[in-house]
């Protein structure tokens, strides 16, 4: 099987879709996508949460033990197709609303389906 660049480009997230695709999960079903991002202190934390709780995003809060600098997390579950386009748009617009509260973006998971 060949590889289609436009599909899946050679990052993160189109390696990651990609070895999805060859393991049979079928990428076009919706499914809910974790997207974490770690913050230097609990109220920087608890105002990106609010922000996307008012974007109506279902997410979790807790305490993050990977990383001394950034001990607390934001995982943020929108319920998507699992396309390169969805991933990288909603990891960048978390990437953009976090930096101005110091946080920084931790990668996704997901699920196959």
């Amino acid at each position: 099987m060949n590889r289609d660049l436009a599909l899946f480009p050679q990052d993160n997230v189109g390696d990651a879709l990609w070895q999805m695709m060859i393991d049979g999960d079928d990428l076009n079903q919706a499914r809910e996508i974790e997207f974490s991002v770690i913050f230097p202190n609990e109220e920087a934390a608890l105002k990106f949460g609010q922000l996307l709780l008012e974007n109506n995003q279902k997410l979790s809060f807790c305490p993050y033990e990977g990383n001394d600098d950034f001990p607390w997390e934001i995982t943020a579950y929108p319920f998507v197709g699992a396309s390169y386009e969805n991933i990288s748009s909603y990891q960048n617009l978390l990437i953009s609303s976090a930096e101005p509260l110091g946080g920084q973006y931790d990668g996704f998971y997901c699920a196959a389906v």
